[in-house]
C-alpha cells in the first residue's frame, strides 16, 4: 500500500460518491456487505493488475484491450507501446472504463479520463521519477527503451466501484495480482 492518509480519503470519497449515484440494480449487487473500503481495495490491489481498458476510436466505435495495470496512490497508471492504437485513441480522446476482475471474487470498475506521465517530446509529470521507478523494478530496469518504446497513463476516476463476494477475507492471502 503507497497510499498516503489524504490519497486513502480521497478515495473512498470517490468509491462512497460513486456508489450513491449508481442505478438502484447496481447499489443491488454492490451492497454494503459486498464492497470495500479504500484501504481494503489497496491491500487487494498489489503488483499488478489485468485490466480491461475500453478507449474509442476516431468513429465513435467502442474498443477493449488489456494492460498491465498498477494501482498507486488510489489511482490506476498503465502502458502501452507508443505506436499502438491505444495509444492513439487515448491522444485523442482521452475518457476510458477500466475493469479488474478476479473471477467472482472481486471486481473493480472505474471510468475517468487519462493524463499522459511521460510524453513524447514533453515535459513528464512531476512524479514520472517515482513512478518509473517502480516500473523498472517490476518490469526490470532494461525491459524497454523507457523513452521511446512505451507511454504511461494515470486514469483520473470519476467513478470507481468495487465489489467482493467477502471483502473481510479479501487480501488476506496472497492474492494473484
Amino acid at each position: 500500500m503507497r497510499e498516503t492518509p489524504d490519497e486513502l480519503h480521497r478515495l473512498q470519497d470517490l468509491l462512497d460518491a460513486s456508489l450513491s449515484r449508481s442505478t438502484a440494480h447496481l447499489r443491488s449487487i454492490i451492497t454494503s456487505e459486498r464492497t470495500l473500503t479504500a484501504e481494503q481495495l489497496t491491500r487487494a490491489l498489489t503488483g499488478m493488475c489485468t485490466l480491461a481498458l475500453s478507449t474509442v476510436t476516431a468513429k465513435g466505435e467502442p474498443r477493449v484491450s488489456g494492460v498491465d495495470g498498477h494501482f498507486l496512490h488510489g489511482k490506476w497508471h498503465f502502458g502501452t507501446a507508443r505506436s499502438c492504437a491505444k495509444a492513439r485513441h487515448l491522444a485523442a480522446r482521452p475518457a476510458v472504463s477500466a475493469a479488474h476482475l478476479r473471477g467472482e471474487d472481486l471486481g473493480v470498475f472505474t471510468h475517468g479520463t487519462v493524463e499522459t506521465l511521460n510524453p513524447h517530446g514533453g515535459p513528464a509529470a512531476a512524479d514520472w521519477p517515482e513512478l518509473l521507478a517502480h516500473f523498472r523494478d517490476f518490469y526490470g530496469h532494461d525491459a524497454f527503451d523507457w523513452d521511446n518504446d512505451v507511454v504511461y497513463y494515470r486514469l483520473h476516476p470519476h467513478w470507481m466501484a468495487a465489489f467482493a463476494s467477502d471483502p473481510a477475507h479479501l487480501g488476506t492471502t496472497a492474492d494473484p495480482a
